[in-house]
């Protein structure tokens, strides 16, 4: 995007309720955003103080709908998650907490479906290998090795079996 070094306070703020009006957004998007248009440090601390004094972004509630979507919509696991709201700059006791209220069964319930779907679909030479991608694959995408092997041991083996009987 290109710089913008004449946009004025009150524009700046319009914009950035405009957005928050219109999506979730944490405080360091619209810190980004105004440091892209060149808004002078003080200015955006008013304007930051604003956002935030007038609920238009609050980092907690960011955090539980981004945890959401990413759950699922996007089937991640915990520590992809995490790492996530890391790059977002949110507090780790906010990520901490957050995180916590999500139980192991509903990650469980997201893994088992990916899992299954996954097993079906990948070639090896044997279990043991098959196995391994399959972690590999649950790891890649933020699920914790113990999730893991507790959604693989927890199925049945007719669960993997080849076939279209879902």
């Amino acid at each position: 995007m290109k710089r913008q070094d004449n946009i004025s306070e009150n524009e700046a703020r319009m914009r950035l309720t405009s957005l928050c009006a219109q999506a979730e957004h944490c405080s360091f998007e619209m810190e980004e955003k105004l440091r892209k248009w060149g808004v002078d440090e003080e200015v955006q601390a008013r304007i930051m103080a604003y956002l935030i004094d007038e609920r238009y972004i609050d980092d907690e509630r960011y955090s539980r709908a981004y945890v959401k979507d990413k759950i699922r919509y996007g089937k991640w696991g915990r520590r992809k998650i995490e790492q996530g709201l890391f790059l977002k700059h949110i507090d780790r006791a906010v990520v901490k907490e957050v995180l916590d209220e999500v139980d192991d069964e509903e990650y469980l319930q997201v893994l088992r479906p990916l899992v299954k779907a996954k097993w079906r679909a990948t070639k090896a030479d044997s279990d043991y290998e098959r196995s391994a991608k399959v972690i590999k694959y649950a790891l890649s995408k933020g699920y914790t090795f113990d999730i893991i092997r507790q959604c693989i041991d927890g199925a049945d083996e007719h669960d993997f079996e080849d076939g279209d009987d879902d």
